[in-house]
């Protein structure tokens, strides 16, 4: 009711004296309440499987460039593999960013921004 506890009862106290019966009527129906529930379970399911989508392209990513790595150099060491995926980032983050281009990003030169609507 916007409104501290106390004003609430002081508000009925005073009702009280006046002889004053509230009463709430409800915004929304229970039909109304499931709809939107149902909705809204639908949003985040939505929200968690493209999350799961993203996280997957994103770890499958450097999954496949250290296991392409190892076959193709086997019985390589440990720090062969960080070095190379140190080495190889700038390609992988261009192919990321020619990806990106225009959907979520827009290229000035050497500079990026995010395109029209994403700021």
């Amino acid at each position: 009711m916007d409104m501290s506890f106390s004003e609430w009862v002081q508000g009925m106290v005073e009702a009280g004296m006046k002889n004053f019966t509230p009463t709430v009527e409800r915004d929304e129906d229970a039909h109304e309440l499931r709809e939107q529930r149902n909705d809204l379970r639908q949003e985040l399911e939505a929200t968690r499987t493209r999350v799961r989508e993203l996280e997957t392209a994103l770890y499958q990513g450097e999954r496949e460039a250290i296991a392409e790595y190892v076959e193709n150099n086997p019985g390589v060491e440990y720090s062969e593999i960080v070095q190379h995926l140190m080495n190889s980032t700038p390609e992988r983050v261009s192919r990321q960013l020619d990806v990106l281009e225009g959907e979520r990003v827009q290229r000035d030169g050497d500079t990026f921004y995010p395109t029209e609507g994403d700021e």
